[in-house]
């Protein structure tokens, strides 16, 4: 059930918006909504605009939230985030180390899967931003530090990296790993996977493995069929286990 405060997805015929259930209006040309109306609703209920038109109700998942969400800069994709889930075996069981939260989208997808995360953000505003953002994704097992990395102490399952990386973070990440715990990093450039990867060589006693995964969406059209145009690489991924 839908309480005060909770984010919602309207669904449209050919738009969706992402609201907050409360006190005010939302006007579109299809016409307003009491927003208060929502509280209490389920979701696939429907509401009706005062012209009639009707929107269906979602409750927001990882993807609407990476879609709507608030960004601080640009975020891992689904795609690399999916991976660091399989290539680790993130489960209910384990604790999660994050860092370099941004917008906090890497976060919320690993705390719909683990049994707590601890996401470390050094930039203020971001954190503040990525706290918002984890909030309206109801997750009470992700707690944000708003501090530098290397202050992180623990015992951690899997820890993972999205940040400027130098030796010593990896180095750092070692020492929180449990035996068997797995080191996962995303680097958007040759030059700083390489020095993670050299990194890593030197402290880890399994292998070292890099990835790169590639996407292409299928664009259809009355003209036909054929890949969307869109890069394909948005970074690598780094995956090491102690």
């Amino acid at each position: 059930m839908i309480e005060e405060g909770d984010r919602v997805l309207l669904i449209g015929p050919k738009r969706e918006y992402y609201l907050r259930a409360g006190p005010g209006k939302f006007g579109s040309d299809a016409g307003e909504i009491e927003l208060s109306d929502l509280i209490g609703k389920e979701p696939g209920d429907e509401i009706r605009t005062h012209l009639g038109k009707v929107f269906s109700i979602r409750v927001p998942r990882p993807p609407d939230l990476f879609t709507h969400g608030k960004r601080s800069g640009a975020p891992m994709l689904p795609k690399d985030i999916g991976m660091v889930i399989a290539y680790t075996g993130m489960n209910r069981r384990d604790r999660v180390l994050d860092a370099g939260t941004g917008s906090g989208v890497a976060a919320i997808y690993f705390g719909g899967i683990a049994a707590s995360v601890d996401t470390y953000e050094i930039r203020p505003e971001f954190a503040r931003l990525a706290e918002k953002n984890i909030a309206d994704a109801r997750l009470d097992n992700v707690r944000i530090h708003p501090e530098d990395f290397l202050s992180a102490t623990g015992s951690y399952d899997i820890v993972h990296l999205d940040m400027m990386i130098q030796p010593e973070h990896v180095a750092h990440a070692h020492t929180l790993l449990v035996p068997g715990g797995f080191f996962a990093t995303y680097t958007p450039f040759f030059e700083q996977t390489f020095a993670v990867i050299d990194a890593a060589a030197e402290l880890f006693a399994g292998e070292v493995h890099c990835y790169e995964c590639m996407e292409r969406e299928l664009t259809r059209s009355a003209r036909g069929t054929r890949p969307s145009t869109r890069v394909a690489h948005s970074g690598f991924l780094t995956i090491a286990r102690k």
